[in-house]
């Protein structure tokens, strides 16, 4: 049977998930082509059907009763690349793992996107969420975004301009699913044996330099695979902390006067000011490893990194969700602020 055609028996998502967490598909379509993408969102959307458009499944939560629809499986792959004037431009398939992606862009030296090593996830999906980490986010680099638009059923491209990117926002995110992005096209920089300047002061310590500096590509990706490891935050199947979709919720932004006295504080250019969940989290009593009475060895926050939660193995998505609702109502209890999830939700709320 091709693999762009449904297949007849359910395709359980906890398998595609990096929470290992979800039950049924209607239907599966894995789709190695744009053409195949657009058969069958197409298709999908004629019929009248929900359709779910899955990468690397690691910023979803998907409901225990699963998905009464068609999900397709983006399974494209490409990389190529041209020289431009101050650099290189390189044009990826939504389909590619990101982390992959990564790795290529520092062997080859090009910079811009070392800071983002280790983190799941297909190349399509970076542009909806604006990814980002240690001091770099895509739209740094982001070109522009080719997609497929459900309502006109034509091919469009984006600049990064017209991506509105904005902390984990996007266009796209805006009207989640009225695109289907087929690939994403970056300007990276050819100077990966000087490297990108450090903007985090967590890298910076760990490379044991001043914030500012310039590092070496190889040794920014070596140093963020520690790091990230050290939290839980690279997957790793014999380890339940990386069950997860790394940082549950978002950092809120707030007012000044509504930062909690000894929080970390980041101004922002509108005068509104970005704090710390992890921060709140802890503060608000919610230790490493903690679970709900009676959910013990089913779900808990990690034991590396209060951000995350995670699925010991047991856990169901309901499980998931009341971790979830104990930690917001807990940390809106103790501080007057509520956190949002950064995973999309599928037949589930918060």
């Amino acid at each position: 049977m091709p693999e762009n055609v449904p297949e007849n028996v359910p395709e359980n998502l906890a398998e595609h998930t990096t929470f290992h967490l979800g039950g049924p598909a209607a239907e599966f379509v894995t789709a190695t082509t744009e053409t195949e993408i657009i058969e069958a969102v197409t298709a999908a959307d004629e019929a009248g059907k929900n359709v779910l458009v899955l990468g690397g499944g690691s910023n979803l939560i998907v409901a225990d009763a699963g998905f009464p629809g068609t999900v397709i499986k983006l399974a494209t792959t490409g990389v190529v690349a041209e020289t431009v004037e101050g650099g290189v431009r390189v044009t990826v398939a939504a389909g590619e793992a990101w982390d992959e992606f990564v790795a290529t862009a520092v062997d080859k030296g090009w910079s811009g996107v070392e800071a983002l090593s280790g983190i799941p996830g297909s190349v399509g999906a970076t542009p909806i969420q604006n990814v980002g980490a240690y001091g770099q986010d895509v739209s740094q680099t982001i070109e522009s975004v080719k997609v497929f638009d459900r309502g006109l059923r034509e091919l469009r491209t984006f600049t990064a301009e017209e991506c509105r990117f904005g902390y984990r926002w996007s266009l796209f995110k805006a009207d989640p699913g009225s695109s289907v992005v087929l690939e994403v096209t970056f300007r990276l920089g050819t100077d990966g044996e000087t490297g990108s300047p450090i903007a985090y002061a967590q890298l910076a310590g760990a490379l044991g330099v001043e914030q500012g500096t310039r590092v070496p590509s190889k040794h920014i990706r070596e140093a963020v695979l520690d790091l990230r490891s050290s939290k839980g935050m690279v997957i790793d199947e014999a380890d339940h902390d990386t069950w997860s979709a790394g940082s549950f919720f978002t950092n809120p932004v707030v007012s000044p006067d509504d930062v909690p006295e000894g929080a970390p504080a980041y101004p922002q250019p509108d005068g509104s000011v970005k704090t710390s969940a992890a921060w709140l989290i802890d503060h608000a009593g919610f230790k490493k490893g903690h679970a709900p009475a009676g959910l013990e060895g089913r779900v808990s926050l990690s034991t590396k990194h209060t951000l995350a939660l995670t699925n010991r193995g047991n856990g169901t998505t309901e499980d998931l969700l009341v971790l979830a609702r104990e930690i917001r109502d807990g940390v809106e209890a103790a501080y007057g602020i509520v956190l949002v999830n950064e995973p999309v939700m599928l037949g589930v709320r918060l």
